[in-house]
């Protein structure tokens, strides 16, 4: 028996013509051309169910609701007597997506982003995503600067209703700035102006710092520096009027023409404070970085606003915030400037909560803290605890949130997320340096000793120079206020010749103990005494300076030694620091009545100082002096200050610098004075690197018999490239350096390493 099917519509371009059929009532419904998609999942976007009534109107929303699931790219309805049959062609299923030639943009996160957008494999295949994710791409290369890159998509049909997608891009070269152009500048030259920005021509070190290659975002961030450029220097109404970036037809070069209007420079003819002053007036004067009479300056009212809000902040106002309001007169070109305060309610810090110490006992952490539970929030003294913490050593990462208290509008929680890292090690090593030769070392040591804060260590160091078994204890927090005690015991051999010194060597044992004492948060007093036994033993060849010595003093010392330190560090970090600094100076004395009677100064002041993001300047002076007192109308030779090498003026031999002994090999002096000058940076691709830095250095210095004997003519210089890293097997310190102002019978050595391993 044959049935004829009528059609109802095909494709929604039949809709029109569907009127022709006769309505009817819904007995069944079938579902033809499945594939993949359940009947269910048809059923569910269907709005016809049996036992409806089935006309026009209804066949037009059931086909309009089945394209719109997004599962179909072909719909057709038909009716076979009292049955509605919806015929179905499904769009094909994903079966992969590669991407290739993309350099720029990593593959996996740019698989993840189109998975957010639908594409993805087992998701239905939209050719209109392909086509947005096409877009896309481009509009990320331009962001690049990259204007010829070139995407093309293939689509593959596989078996079962599956497609392969592959997206080739060439991503072509970044379009390089051929010129800029700033036009409207009167009273600044086009080089002062240009000079400010990030982008610029090509030069000789663009091929480094990749300057040179256009971006958008990069063009944004320079049109706001040179709006802050002319706003730093009074000029309150500089505008930036246009902007016409045009490329080559080859799409490697860009020109940037920048149209300005400067205006005229303005002075700030009255300044005033208003709101509600939670603190008397005067206290914030000291903040203000503007005052009457000065020129305006954004960049000084932007920084006054940020030291009133700090201000605020240490006194509990976590959430101050403060406004500026100008006043421009015009005709006078003044403005006048109004800092208006609300300091919001002042704020408590209910509790301090540490997460993430599964070893070092709560109260290590508690005894760095410098916001207090149940005081005023203070954000400096929150950030500065968190400092503390960073400086112990114990922790890989420190992070802090401050939460509000559910239910109240003044109190908050200070969190600590600590993540822990091992502060203890059992090691051997070896390393090589071209004074000491072979070295070799075995370490057990633990600075969280049973998560206490307390460092307990013991050491055997074996070099053709020093042969040293040691052991330490150290309690930072002996006393709740911060004072810290120590004791060791040692014993150490000393071979000189080997250290490219005069030909003696010293056996030397003893103990000692330490005391250290907090004065503020960045200064400290130090103190050690030290009980010791020195045997001197001399060579048949030794020269008569030490001869001479052995025989007014002996070659067997026994001595007392107190040793005093100040020491003010404000260094960011102790591992290769970028700002701050240090200045130590720290006196050492035998005790009169000791079998050797001496005294030691040592200066050391350094200073970092961030010239820009990458480069940091560094500055590191060292004086030390000494004098014997008693029997002994000098220092003893063996205690002598000593130059050259990597550690004080690289291009000359370690310990070469200064007087020479009877036989011409370095002795020493009485008086020391050493001065560095760096630039520091990072390696070239590796700017992101926490273990390597470079840097250009001018070293200055030179060891003398005596204070008196002191001549800036004596001094020995020299200059060249240096580079530390910290390798897996301990620090390397190599340097290229070039003497400029040598003398006859110094020796020098250009080129000087030293390693240290541990494994």
């Amino acid at each position: 028996m044959r049935f004829s099917l009528k059609p109802l519509v095909i494709g929604m371009a039949l809709i029109s013509s569907a009127h022709a059929f006769e309505p009817f009532d819904v007995e069944d419904i079938r579902v033809e051309g499945l594939q993949r998609i359940a009947p269910g999942t048809v059923f569910n976007y269907l709005p016809v169910k049996v036992g409806d009534h089935f006309n026009t109107f209804e066949s037009e929303r059931a086909i309009r609701s089945l394209f719109k699931s997004g599962y179909f790219r072909n719909i057709r309805l038909e009716r076979d007597k009292g049955v509605l049959v919806v015929y179905v062609q499904e769009r094909p299923a994903i079966a992969s997506i590669k991407v290739q030639g993309n350099d720029d943009i990593e593959t996996k996160p740019l698989l993840d982003s189109l998975a957010d957008i639908g594409l993805a494999e087992g998701r239905v295949f939209n050719r209109s995503l392909l086509e947005k994710v096409e877009q896309e791409l481009e509009r990320q290369y331009f962001s690049r600067g990259k204007y010829g890159v070139k995407i093309k998509t293939t689509v593959t049909p596989l078996e079962r209703n599956r497609v392969g997608i592959l997206i080739d891009v060439s991503e072509g070269v970044v379009a390089r700035i051929k010129q800029i152009n700033i036009v409207g500048n009167k009273d600044f030259d086009d080089k002062t102006l240009l000079d400010q920005f990030q982008q610029r021509t090509p030069g000789w070190l663009t091929f480094y710092t990749k300057d040179d290659q256009y971006s958008k975002q990069k063009l944004a961030a320079d049109l706001e520096t040179l709006r802050s450029y002319y706003q730093d220097r009074g000029y309150i109404k500089f505008n930036v009027d246009s902007t016409q970036v045009s490329i080559t037809p080859d799409k490697k070069d860009i020109y940037i023409t920048i149209n300005i209007t400067e205006g005229k420079p303005y002075h700030v003819s009255e300044i005033k404070l208003s709101g509600d002053l939670v603190v008397p007036a005067e206290e914030l004067f000291p903040a203000f970085r503007i005052n009457a009479g000065d020129i305006f300056s954004r960049k000084k009212v932007t920084r006054t606003v940020s030291k009133i809000s700090d201000y605020l902040g240490n006194k509990g106002y976590a959430f101050a915030n403060v406004n500026t309001i100008p006043e421009i007169d015009e005709k006078n070109q003044t403005v006048s400037l109004t800092f208006f305060v609300d300091p919001g309610k002042r704020v408590y810090v209910r509790r301090i909560n540490f997460a993430g110490n599964t070893k070092t006992r709560d109260q290590v952490m508690r005894q760095e803290m410098r916001q207090m539970e149940g005081g005023w929030f203070a954000s400096q003294k929150v950030e500065r605890s968190r400092t503390r913490l960073q400086r112990l050593g114990f922790f890989s990462s420190v992070n802090v949130e401050t939460p509000a208290v559910p239910g109240t509008t003044d109190q908050v929680d200070v969190n600590y997320s600590i993540a822990e890292q091992p502060s203890g090690s059992i090691s051997v090593g070896v390393g090589f340096s071209q004074t000491s030769g072979i070295l070799l070392n075995g370490s057990i040591s633990q600075n969280n000793f049973l998560g206490t804060g307390r460092r307990v260590s013991a050491s055997v160091n074996n070099s053709s120079v020093n042969k040293i078994f040691s052991f330490s204890y150290n309690n930072p927090y002996y006393t709740v206020d911060g004072v810290s005690r120590g004791f060791g015991a040692f014993s150490r051999q000393t071979d000189a010749n080997n250290a490219n010194i005069a030909n003696y060597s010293t056996d030397t044992f003893g103990a000692n103990v330490t005391y250290g004492f907090p004065v503020n948060e960045f200064d400290s007093l130090n103190f050690d005494m030290k009980v010791d036994s020195l045997k001197l033993k001399v060579s048949d060849f030794a020269s008569t300076q030490i001869t001479d010595f052995v025989n007014d003093h002996g070659d067997n010392f026994k001595s007392l030694t107190l040793v005093g330190s100040f020491a003010h560090d404000t260094r960011n970090r102790r591992v290769f620091p970028s700002s701050g600094g240090v200045q130590r100076i720290s006196v050492e004395t035998k005790v009169p009545g000791s079998d050797l009677e001496y005294y030691k100064v040592n200066l050391r002041a350094q200073h970092f100082v961030p010239l820009t993001r990458r480069f940091i300047l560094s500055s590191k002076l060292q004086i030390g002096w000494g004098d014997g007192f008693g029997d002994f109308k000098n220092m003893p030779f063996f205690q002598n200050f000593f130059a050259g090498g990597t550690r004080s003026v690289r291009g000359y031999q370690d310990n070469s610098l200064g007087p020479r002994d009877s036989r011409n090999d370095p002795l020493g002096g009485s008086f020391r004075t050493v001065g560095n000058m760096e630039i520091i940076f990072p390696p070239p691709f590796m700017a992101d690197s926490k273990s390597v830095r470079l840097s250009l250095f001018y070293d200055v210095g030179n060891v003398f018999s005596s204070t008196n004997n002191f001549s800036v003519n004596d001094l020995r210089m020299s200059a060249g490239l240096a580079a530390v890293w910290l390798s897996p097997v301990g620090p390397l310190s190599i340097s290229v350096a070039e003497p400029f102002n040598d003398q006859s019978g110094d020796d020098t050595q250009v080129f000087q390493f030293n390693l240290g391993a541990g494994f």
